[in-house]
Order: structure tokens, then C-alpha cells, then sequence
């Protein structure tokens, strides 16, 4: 009976110590449980002909630092006068190739379309077309493409510039099927810039955004946002579904790429002076933050939906010699602009951390310490 009253009371008191120490109040600490890890590759789109393809690691654990960059390499498609590319697009039901597009005629005047093994690193089909007649990039030179979309049989590169419109392409021919314009959507040449656009994971809608123009021609922080029926637009039609217009800062606010989450709830907006986090059926604004690092390119949602990366691009970074050390100019430190990658919190609603470099850490190990690198879009594969 001795031996069970002295384990009983024991047990009490371990009990009483686990409260005490379990216990909130303002001077006991709490055990936090830790946020789970993401590991993967990210594929950055590039001016310089080819995507840098960043090993990384994800922690939102470490506050400070919850993006590590263990290691860079590139897959290249061209070079930088022929293949300076802002898209990024890995097959939805093959995450060995990748579809992408050109931002810039080639020396030749062609736009280019392609897809490349991720396997191997070659490019396996790059089409070469004339650019549309209706089109100003043609003119211009630029914008050319920058965003897209898929469905299961077909790829949508979007064209940026005026007139704007979505290409349809067969992906295993890469045949060109349809082009189809905005401006069935009611939109006038002129009155829009930087057309953008992204499929649902649903594969049942397409979202496209246009940063309005003023009567002045100036961009005024206006942004249309239009979900339309995938299905129609495999066919070359749009249907639209809903429409909303959400407002920034004229000339600053501009859309760019974005990405559905998983369960097709949200829509994840890059828009240059900030990103958006969208109610996807109504498209109400359901988050605003500020890029404070630099322009907001691309902004795309872990699986789970739970964090977000976004393509920052770094126009403060100090340029540095073949051995390191910063280069000067009239005494002053020569900035060079270099791509990065930077999380989002998405129940917490905030961007946490330092971005990481997918660019210059590269470039200066090669000794281009000096060298402006100019990202774009983004496309990843996460370890399970």
C-alpha cells in the first residue's frame, strides 16, 4: 500500500511540474511546434538564354534566412540576343519538359516557342514565327511573351504587348492551333499594357490580367483581372466567367505572372510594386503586400498552399571585380540588378525573411560579378 501512495504521488508531482511548466503567462515561454521544411528545384526564367535552375530549401523556421540556395546550375535554350526569356512552364502531367517562350525577337525578327527536356537539359522542339501583324511587339521588338498557361493536351503562351492574345499549341507537335485575341473580350488596342495569364490546376478556367492605361496613355495603377473558360480557349474562343478591377499606384502597380493554389481557392499576383492574394471565384482582394526588396515578377504557392515564392528582381546589389571586390565609379559603388526569390506566409499574411539569389551568386562565381541579371517567371518541382 506504501509502495502505490509513493508512486501516486510521483506521478502528482510530475503532473504539477508539466502544468507550471505548460502553463500560459506573460513570463512562461511556449513550445511552438515547427513548420515544415519544403525542399525542391526552381526554375527562374532569364534574360540571358537560359533558366537557372537553383536547388532549395525551405525553412520557414529561420526566420531570417528561410530560403537556402544549396547549389545553381542553368538550362539553357539560346543566348541572350536570341532567347532572353520570361516564362517558365513545366508539362503538368510530365515534369521532365518544360514549355517556354521569348520575350524579345531574335536578330532575325522571329519570336520563339519551345519546350525543353529537364532530364538532359536540350531543347527539344523551338519553333520560330513571325510576329502577328496586329501586334505592336512586332514593331517594338518588345514585349513579346512573358506569361502562360496549359491544359493537359495544349500550352498557352501569353503575348504581353498590344494587341495581346493567347497562343494555343499542341504540346507533343508543338503545332500552332489558335491565336486568340483580348480584345474579343472588348478590350481596344492601346487601352491596356503587360498582358499576363495562368490556367486553374482544375484546368477549368484561365485568369488573365491587364494593367489599364489613362487617357494620358499612361499606365494608372488600374488592373483588370477576367477568369474565362479553359476549355473554350482550347478551342480558340473566349468565354468569359468574372470580372473584377482591383488599384495600385499608376506607373508603379503593374501585374505580371501569377499562379492558382492547388485547390484552386486563391490566385497568388506578382504586380511589380506588390503582390495580391485573390479570392479566385469573386476575385476580391483577399492580401496586399508591399515588394520592399524590389519588383515583384512572379509569385508561386508551395503545394500545400501554405507559403508562396516570389521572383523579386534586386536593383541594389553591389557589382564586384573578378576577385570581389566592389566596383567603383565616380566614387560610388556600382549597382547592378540581380534576380531573387523571397517567401510569403500565407495564413500569416506577411513576407518573411531575406530573399535568396538565384542570379548573382552564379554570375559572380563566373566571374561576371558585373553583370545585370534580369529574371522573370518561375516554374518548380518539390521533393515529396
Amino acid at each position: 500500500m506504501k509502495k502505490i501512495l509513493f508512486i501516486a504521488l510521483i506521478v502528482s508531482v510530475a503532473f504539477s511540474g508539466y502544468l507550471a511548466f505548460t502553463t500560459i503567462d506573460s513570463k512562461t515561454p511556449v513550445v511552438v511546434a515547427a513548420k515544415k521544411t519544403y525542399s525542391g528545384t526552381v526554375y527562374v526564367a532569364g534574360h540571358g538564354g537560359h533558366f537557372a535552375k537553383a536547388d532549395v530549401t525551405i525553412d520557414p523556421n529561420n526566420a531570417d534566412d528561410p530560403i537556402k540556395v544549396n547549389g545553381l546550375d542553368m538550362v539553357n535554350i539560346g543566348n541572350t540576343k536570341t532567347h532572353k526569356t520570361h516564362d517558365a512552364r513545366i508539362d503538368a502531367t510530365d515534369n521532365s519538359v518544360l514549355f517556354w517562350s521569348t520575350y524579345q525577337l531574335d536578330p532575325n525578327g522571329k519570336q520563339h516557342v519551345g519546350k525543353s527536356d529537364l532530364k538532359t537539359g536540350k531543347v527539344i522542339t523551338d519553333i520560330a514565327m513571325d510576329p502577328d501583324k496586329r501586334s505592336t511587339g512586332g514593331e517594338k521588338k518588345m514585349p513579346i511573351y512573358c506569361a502562360s498557361g496549359q491544359s493537359k493536351a495544349y500550352y498557352m503562351p501569353v503575348f504581353m504587348g498590344s494587341e495581346a492574345y493567347v497562343d494555343v499549341f499542341d504540346k507533343k507537335t508543338m503545332k500552332h492551333l489558335h491565336r486568340v485575341f483580348v480584345s474579343d473580350l472588348g478590350y481596344k488596342a492601346g487601352s491596356y499594357q503587360f498582358a499576363h495569364g495562368v490556367n486553374s490546376n482544375k484546368m477549368d478556367k484561365f485568369v488573365l490580367t491587364l494593367t489599364m492605361k489613362g487617357e494620358d496613355g499612361k499606365m494608372n495603377g488600374k488592373i483588370d483581372f477576367v477568369t474565362v473558360d479553359l476549355k473554350e480557349l482550347e478551342k480558340g474562343k473566349m468565354k468569359e466567367i468574372k470580372r473584377a478591377t482591383h488599384t495600385g499606384e499608376p506607373g508603379k502597380t503593374i501585374t505580371f505572372r501569377e499562379y492558382f493554389s492547388q485547390d484552386d481557392k486563391l490566385i497568388f499576383q506578382s504586380a511589380g510594386d506588390r503582390m495580391w492574394v485573390l479570392d479566385a471565384n469573386t476575385l476580391a482582394k483577399v492580401d496586399e503586400k508591399m515588394s520592399a526588396a524590389g519588383e515583384n515578377h512572379d509569385l508561386m504557392p508551395t503545394p500545400d498552399g501554405k507559403y508562396a515564392l516570389l521572383t523579386i528582381r534586386n536593383g541594389k546589389i553591389e557589382a564586384c571585380d573578378a576577385e570581389g571586390k566592389p566596383m567603383m565609379k565616380d566614387g560610388k559603388v556600382v549597382n547592378i540588378t540581380d534576380g531573387q526569390i523571397q517567401l510569403y506566409d500565407v495564413d500569416a499574411k506577411k513576407i518573411v525573411g531575406k530573399p535568396a539569389s538565384t542570379c548573382f551568386a552564379c554570375h559572380k562565381g563566373m566571374g561576371l560579378g558585373d553583370k545585370t541579371a534580369i529574371l522573370c517567371g518561375l516554374d518548380a518541382i518539390y521533393k515529396k
